[in-house]
């Protein structure tokens, strides 16, 4: 029977990896066939900035194309098409307003902690993912 896990990510785009994690556990249940609610607060609203650019690593000494890191917002991207309609995405207004966040992928919505405690009501599992 599908279940409802919903997320509450803070973190902003490549500042650790919680943030990889999480989008790996929402990849898993989706695949699974449950259904994934995603709420982006804080810095994590721009996790679907759709003109993210991937780019080379010098330490390492890679091209871009040798490097082949997948930006945050392509990893979504992916999530919203393995999910059959089983994802929902919902980016912080507050927060996106503070951040001059405005240009994202398709699928996410505009809402606010309202629709993260509606959504925790209403989930089998509910996990809150902080930036420490």
């Amino acid at each position: 029977m599908p279940k409802t896990l919903t997320i509450a990510l803070m973190d902003p785009p490549y500042e650790s990896e919680t943030t990889t994690t999480v989008l790996r556990i929402a990849d898993a249940a989706l695949r699974k066939g449950h259904k994934v609610n995603i709420f982006a607060y804080e810095g994590a609203v721009n996790l679907v900035l759709k003109e993210q650019a991937p780019h080379p690593n010098p330490v390492k000494g890679t091209t871009v194309e040798q490097q082949d890191h997948p930006t945050t917002a392509k990893f979504v991207e992916g999530l919203f098409k393995v999910a059959n309609g089983n994802l929902a995405w919902t980016n912080c207004g507050l927060c996106v307003d503070e951040r001059g966040s405005k240009i994202w992928i398709d699928g996410p919505k505009r809402g606010g902690p309202g629709d993260f405690y509606k959504w925790s009501q209403e989930s089998t599992n509910t996990l809150v993912i902080g930036t420490r």
